[in-house]
């Protein structure tokens, strides 16, 4: 959540912001919001004034044993005003802090500005994609075949966009699974396991609600979220509290099945494991101070990267324009894949600063040390790396002819082999 006291001093620049990421924001309902808030406050206060100097006049008055009804009585009057401020004025702030929540992120001034991912900056490449002396297949045709991805058998026991993993796919879910957390955990991040399901708070905090409602699996009695990804329980462990300087930057990642409804994306990826309603996710977040949180975004993609040069994939990495970025986000890089059975670049992560957007609606602060006050954390996070789409990667880059498909050195390990045929 941007902060109310900056939008209010810096009105258009905020709208000049919002407009870069073609949000349809109109600000003029905070506008009216405040202008509204700022009469009655005003009224409030001098109401108070008015009461504390009537105040003492009724205490002279009974000491002087003088009649001071009129006073009180008109004094009652003016309690009863300031009351009924008091109860406008919170209406007013629920009011603003509801449009406040739907408000997106202003975006880094590093960040290009365009209207979708036709404008995002690839910022570099690695690896070499491999030269088939063959014509190399889709991931569900390298699957299907071999046994290990069963997508209609998913589909009968939940329905579409939902898969079951059979025999050498399970194992490379696994593997993968370990590996990232293997490689995570050397690096010195944390590892956690938290609750799949969170409640409204958790989902407020992160940024997934109120707007994005729709996109979420959600369980009526008690209420609450299957979670979309891990950043959001995982960002919440430290909700409404206030950490010291010397425990930044806090680095946790974490394994979770990832649940989403997917809302809007119907007729996309129709086929396959890219776009499912369940899938497994390695993810990263970090806890830093604002002055750090560019640095650290560069340190969390080049750990993310890390993954798929240690399995040999070649990918790229994307800047978002502003009209690509994710509702929280004030930047994020995308690192895409190289699919050779579809012959592109697919995302496999998204890795983002999101400034202190996410701390602010979760109110998670830091106290410097020697200093007063508490200030906002900066929050940062990003997926290392998503599974199903790795395994996508693998099954096209390591494809052979024969139909049978070569496991990455450093995934043997976990597999116990070196091919599944």
């Amino acid at each position: 959540m941007l902060d109310p006291k900056f939008v209010r001093e810096n009105m258009d620049a905020v709208k000049a912001a919002l407009e870069k990421r073609a949000a349809g924001i109109d600000l003029s309902v905070f506008r009216a919001l405040e202008d509204q808030r700022l009469v009655l406050l005003r009224e409030s206060e001098d109401l108070r004034n008015k009461r504390n100097v009537v105040s003492t006049e009724i205490g002279r008055l009974k000491r002087e044993k003088q009649d001071a009804d009129g006073l009180m009585k008109e004094m009652k009057g003016v309690a009863d005003r300031i009351g009924e401020i008091d109860e406008i004025l919170k209406g007013i702030e629920d009011k603003t802090r509801l449009f406040m929540l739907n408000v997106p992120n202003i975006p880094n001034a590093a960040v290009p500005v365009g209207k979708d991912e036709t404008c995002n900056l690839e910022v570099r490449k690695w690896g070499t994609p491999r030269a088939f002396d063959f014509e190399p297949l889709n991931h569900w045709d390298i699957a299907e075949p071999l046994g290990i991805i069963d997508f209609e058998t998913g589909a009968k026991i939940a329905g579409a966009r939902f898969t079951l993993m059979k025999g050498a796919g399970a194992r490379f879910e696994r593997a993968l699974m370990n590996f990232m957390l293997d490689l995570n955990t050397s690096k010195g991040y944390t590892e956690v396991f938290p609750p799949l399901l969170v409640n409204r708070e958790s989902m407020t905090g992160t940024g997934q609600l109120p707007k994005f409602e729709m996109d979420l699996f959600r369980v009526m009695d008690p209420e609450l979220y299957l979670i979309p990804t891990a950043e959001v329980p995982v960002t919440n462990i430290h909700r409404g509290e206030i950490l010291r300087e010397d425990q930044l930057p806090i680095c946790y990642t974490a394994y979770t099945p990832c649940f989403r409804r997917e809302a809007g994306s119907y007729g996309k990826d129709v086929r396959g494991l890219i776009r499912q309603h369940q899938f497994n996710k390695v993810e990263l977040v970090k806890f830093c101070r604002p002055e750090d949180s560019e640095n650290e975004l560069e340190k969390l993609t080049a750990d993310a990267e890390d993954i798929l040069q240690k399995l040999g994939l070649p990918y790229r990495v994307v800047l978002l324009c502003t009209g690509d970025m994710g509702f929280s986000s004030a930047m994020t890089y995308d690192i895409e894949v190289w699919l050779p059975g579809q012959q592109l670049y697919r995302e496999i992560s998204s890795c983002s600063n999101f400034g202190d957007f996410q701390a602010r609606r979760a109110d998670i602060r830091f106290k410097r040390e020697g200093k007063k006050g508490t200030e906002f954390v900066h929050t940062l996070n990003g997926s290392a790396l998503a599974i199903g789409r790795t395994l996508v990667a693998v099954l096209e880059n390591y494809q052979m002819q024969d139909g049978s498909v070569i496991v990455p050195d450093v995934l043997q390990k976990y597999m116990g082999c070196d091919i599944v045929k």
